[in-house]
């Protein structure tokens, strides 16, 4: 699914497949009215449609509510969320500096200096993933931070995109995604907690309530910041859904808390808020057109008086933020690798989420012990860890590098169990492993665990509490929109950039040198450091205890992280907003059906588009 959805690869023609369910039959050409018989009686296979059909269409959200392709014929799949989107609407926008002040009767209107026309102004705002700043540092050669703040210095800095466009728009806010990040890992763990500690956790689920928003997860606890492992759970194996976490992503959490809080406390439009995600994965553009992430979850329907909108605007990926900047013909290896000036820096306009954004310093992503995706198991498990005194961890390698055991035990007693399943061989195993048993109808038949030849029990993975799942082999920092190793050559070439000793150089490079190259992404994920960072009110930050350990005692602190504090910033949120913290940082799936195969009439047919497009009898 991640390849195919690059605007790059746009060039070759695969037909759509047999399961596509975006209809290319449509409802009968009108006809011109005869009046001589109003009371003539017709069949209803033969009732018109009021205007010609328009031409067909694929959006990313028909792709969300099919079981079939993904086609990278058709350019529309991608034409909302690309490098060029991203030039296009800085173009026609410019930039609001102070949207905050909007209820106070400022417009958000400006006015376009090169034609006179009035253009609506919007506020551009970008998160950047850890992945994306390693698989960048890996290609120049620099640290991790010293990526991010070439990243920053494009989207925001004077020799950015601003200095080649026409409205010289540019980023407000660049936000990084760690932060974020830490308030997905305590809810994730408090999420486990309830699941274990609610009765209904193992009960069965109601028919149709298996994805809900208000429901609790069943043991074992699958991630779900992974879009592309979700598409797949959707589609093809329902069954897993009441097993999914309910956590939104770094990337959808970012969009929900920028745009509510601005349009809930200051008055800004959602539809004037442009959050742009630079993500390691193309899948990641689907994670976006879901209709669960948009103001519709968080908005009144009596606030919005627009369609609902997106919390995340869109996605880009290493490998086109490249493009970007080379589209404003921009080298990105001559861009300044420190912090933009303090001067530069606009707070965001609540204090305590300004702290909570921007700290004084750059948080370490992780050690090599919590994987490049997260950390999702590992600070769950060290946060059962903390509360268990006198505990270890046990790991288990399973049958390849991307399975993993992990077990807490103290003594002979194992306290919990997880487990990290990375790559869609490992998946599938995962998910057989969870299909309900079918109940035989033979009678005297026995319903239980499959067993070996042996008479052992075949290993279950119903036997673990949590499972970090993820699409690609490696992680998150292996994702499809990662910089190659077949491209770094080219890439360097093009910026006039020298290759380092030691880095790996083949004619046609292979699997060898992709894991080759992996390892290095992985070195420069892993070795991020906390530089400090310039910021005006750092005193202030910290007074406000930003680094989320002020006044709290070391048991509340797991890995860096206060759990108190980031639930203090939930509240916050919440109150502010006036929206529950269930419906700011959870979200819902739903099953996906298709119609494929299934014989219907010409009746069926017209009434189901019919009914698609608002009509009926």
């Amino acid at each position: 699914m991640s390849a195919i959805l690059s605007a790059d690869d746009l060039n070759d023609f695969i037909s759509p497949g047999v399961a596509c369910i975006k209809p290319i039959e449509t409802l009968p050409a009108a006809k011109p009215e005869d009046n001589s018989n109003a009371y003539e009686v017709t069949t209803e296979e033969k009732v018109a449609a009021s205007q010609p059909p328009p031409p067909a269409s694929i959006s990313l959200t028909d792709c969300l509510a099919c079981s079939g392709c993904v086609t990278s014929a058709e350019a529309m799949l991608v034409s909302l969320q690309s490098h060029t989107e991203v030039l296009t609407t800085l173009d026609t926008y410019r930039s609001l500096r102070t949207p905050w002040a909007a209820h106070n009767g400022t417009s958000n209107g400006t006015t376009n200096g090169i034609n006179g026309q009035h253009v609506e102004g919007k506020l551009f705002v970008a998160s950047v993933s850890p992945q994306t700043r390693a698989s960048l540092a890996a290609v120049f050669g620099v640290s991790e931070a010293a990526a991010g703040n070439m990243i920053a210095q494009l989207l925001s800095g004077p020799s950015g995109l601003q200095s080649g466009g026409h409205n010289g728009s540019d980023f407000t806010w660049v936000i990084d995604t760690n932060a974020v990040r830490e308030a997905c890992l305590v809810a994730a763990a408090d999420e486990v907690a309830t699941a274990l500690s609610s009765e209904t956790s193992n009960a069965p689920s109601e028919p149709g309530s298996g994805g809900a928003i208000n429901t609790t997860p069943k043991a074992p606890i699958l991630t779900s910041a992974c879009p592309g492992w979700i598409c797949y759970a959707e589609k093809t194996h329902p069954y897993v859904l009441p097993h999914l976490s309910r956590m939104k992503s770094p990337q959808a959490l970012t969009g929900t808390l920028l745009k509510s809080v601005l349009a809930h406390r200051f008055n800004v439009p959602p539809s004037q808020i442009w959050h742009l995600a630079i993500m390691p994965c193309f899948d990641k553009k689907l994670e976006a057109s879901r209709s669960e992430l948009t103001s519709s979850v968080w908005l009144p329907s009596h606030d919005s008086v627009q369609d609902p909108v997106r919390d995340t605007d869109c996605v880009i990926t290493a490998r086109e933020l490249l493009h970007l900047a080379a589209a404003r013909g921009i080298k990105f290896a001559s861009l300044p690798r420190t912090p933009l000036p303090s001067s530069q820096r606009t707070p965001f306009p609540d204090p305590k989420l300004d702290a909570f954004l921007f700290p004084p310093s750059r948080r370490k992503n992780q050690t090599p012990e919590a994987g490049p995706s997260g950390g999702y198991l590992y600070h769950i498990l060290h946060t059962y860890q903390a509360q268990n005194p006198g505990s270890k961890v046990v790991v288990k390698q399973g049958r390849n590098t991307d399975v993993v055991e992990f077990a807490l035990v103290r003594g002979q007693e194992t306290i919990i169990k997880m487990a990290r399943y990375y790559g869609f061989r490992n998946i599938q195993n995962l998910v057989r492993r969870l299909k309900p048993a079918k109940i035989s109808k033979m009678p005297g038949a026995k319903v239980g665990g499959s067993r070996k030849a042996n008479g052992a029990a075949i290993e279950t993975v119903k036997d673990f509490t949590y499972v970090e799942v993820m699409a690609c082999p490696g992680g998150c920092t292996n994702g499809g929109g990662q910089v190659k190793v077949g491209e770094v050559d080219a890439i360097r070439a093009y910026e006039g950039v020298q290759a380092e000793n030691g880095d790996v150089v083949a004619s046609k490079p292979g699997p060898k040198e992709q894991k080759e190259w992996q390892g290095r992404v992985d070195e420069a994920y892993f070795s991020g450091s906390e530089d400090e960072v310039d910021f005006d009110g750092d005193q202030e930050m910290q007074d406000a205890g930003v680094n989320g350990t002020n006044g709290h005692s070391d048991e509340d602190v797991v890995n860096g992280i206060s759990r108190r504090y980031i639930q203090d910033v939930l509240a916050h949120w919440s109150a502010i907003t006036g929206v529950s913290t269930q419906n700011l940082v959870y979200t819902s799936y739903r099953r996906v059906e298709s119609d494929v195969g299934k014989k219907q009439n010409d009746v069926e047919r017209v009434a189901g588009l019919a009914n698609t497009i608002g009509g009926g009898w």
